[in-house]
């Protein structure tokens, strides 16, 4: 009997009834999440770098600082307000299987003009980012956040270093000879986050169909957690707005 109803499953396999059979439920296709974040920022008089005391930690050994020179210092015109209120969307956490780690990427965050660009970096951990220096001055970029620690010395304009981010969290970058220079990276464990646009429109592509938390960031800003339903092939509209 068992022998019998072997090759009677095997044929109902085989026919084309049993090929649209195993058709008949298909995996879940990805949906998204859009919208807009607009930020209203008070503008600041200066920028400025945390002191020690602040930061809680020591400062990074490089010696003494000094600027480029005359003629060295940042103009107004270098300063790119737009790219200081992009925003970070991203979900709160990440359905547990919804992907598959890639292969480690490659980001930038060039120096130009006495500013970091971008200002604000989203990537996933394994990720290294480039810091290249296109100024014609010394640049020395560290960071002393928790997430990522690294002091790359100092090196002048055509050089670049490496740093590899493998821990999540948020991570703020300096300049030890400018202070007034400064950049945020957030590394993330999952692919759902995205960058708004200049116009403050964002997209969270190939998220699987289901209710998420979802949280909008901008230089230090967050929100609360806000609900999405996410449906199957479908989007979920979530705006935004931060003070």
């Amino acid at each position: 009997m068992r022998y019998w109803a072997v090759l009677f499953t095997l044929a109902i396999l085989a026919s084309p009834s049993g090929a649209r059979a195993r058709l008949r439920f298909p995996a879940a296709r990805g949906g998204a999440i859009r919208g807009r974040v607009e930020v209203h920022r008070a503008p600041a008089p200066t920028e400025r770098r945390p002191s020690v005391a602040e930061l809680g930690a020591p400062r990074p050994a490089g010696g003494p600082v000094h600027t480029g020179g005359p003629g060295s210092q940042r103009s107004t015109a270098a300063h790119d307000l737009s790219d200081r209120t992009r925003a970070i969307v991203y979900l709160e956490s990440a359905p547990r299987g919804a992907f598959e780690p890639s292969e480690p990427g490659r980001a930038v965050m060039d120096q130009r003009n006495e500013t970091f660009v971008p200002h604000v970096l989203a990537i996933m951990t394994g990720t290294t980012v480039d810091f290249p220096n296109s100024d014609r001055i010394y640049h020395n970029v560290f960071s002393l956040s928790k997430a990522r620690r690294f002091d790359l010395g100092r090196y002048a304009v055509g050089n670049s270093k490496q740093v590899r981010f493998d821990q999540p969290g948020i991570v703020r970058v300096f300049c030890d000879i400018h202070s007034h220079m400064n950049a945020f990276i957030l590394v993330f464990s999952h692919p759902f986050f995205a960058v708004t646009d200049l116009e403050g429109r964002y997209r969270i592509e190939n998220v699987p169909p289901g209710n998420y938390g979802v949280i909008a960031w901008s230089e230090g800003v967050s929100s609360e957690p806000r609900p999405a339903i996410v449906p199957e092939g479908g989007a979920a509209e979530l705006d935004f707005t931060l003070r």
